[in-house]
């Protein structure tokens, strides 16, 4: 059974980012670890020789099965790299290297961001081992494969609609302002073991 993570510490720590806006956010989190534990609940006792790609309550349960699962999983790499902390240490290089300047990353950030409604990942590509910006439209749809997430944006309006209304661009600035550089150093570091 997965468990929500308690991120509310956030309030007092993310600048530019209600309370409300934080709380609700907070809230849709839980239900994509609820609706995570319901599935895998109920694909214990689905009778699997009824499953086929037309339907089946099998086959839905695993297609949507990484919907929940990813969201529950991209919401806590958000919020767990959401919270000014530290500066860029170890990634300043890798960025330097894989988009020529620590701004022009940003740059391309912003810009994957009004490109998407879903996600920007920034990702320690292993195949060629650099970083990349990835853009998913859905929780479960367009990360590549041999990716490990360093850092994750939520670009979904649930993130920042009570806080900027449809003003991502400020709302990415925002999310940029607040990075936890401690967390994706630690997630770089691993990933490059």
């Amino acid at each position: 059974m997965a468990e929500a993570i308690d991120f509310s510490h956030l309030v007092d720590s993310v600048k530019g980012l209600s309370e409300k806006q934080l709380t609700q956010h907070f809230t849709l989190y839980q239900g994509y670890v609820k609706k995570l534990n319901e599935i895998e609940d109920k694909l214990k006792t689905e009778d699997k020789a009824k499953a086929n790609f037309s339907f089946g309550e099998f086959s839905e349960l695993m297609r949507r099965r990484s919907v929940a699962f990813n969201g529950t999983h991209l919401h806590e790499a958000y919020f767990e790299n959401l919270e000014p902390v530290g500066e860029p240490q170890q990634i300043k290089d890798l960025l330097n290297d894989a988009f020529g300047s620590v701004d022009k990353w940003k740059e391309d950030m912003k810009a994957s961001a009004v490109s998407t409604p879903g996600w920007v990942l920034l990702t320690w590509d292993k195949t060629e081992e650099k970083l990349k910006n990835w853009i998913l439209f859905e929780h479960n749809i367009g990360l590549p494969v041999h990716q490990n997430i360093v850092l994750a944006l939520d670009c979904w309006e649930h993130a920042f609609m009570i806080d900027y209304g449809i003003d991502k661009p400020t709302y990415v600035k925002t999310f940029l302002e607040n990075i936890n550089w401690d967390v994706v150093d630690k997630r770089l570091k691993e990933f490059m073991k």
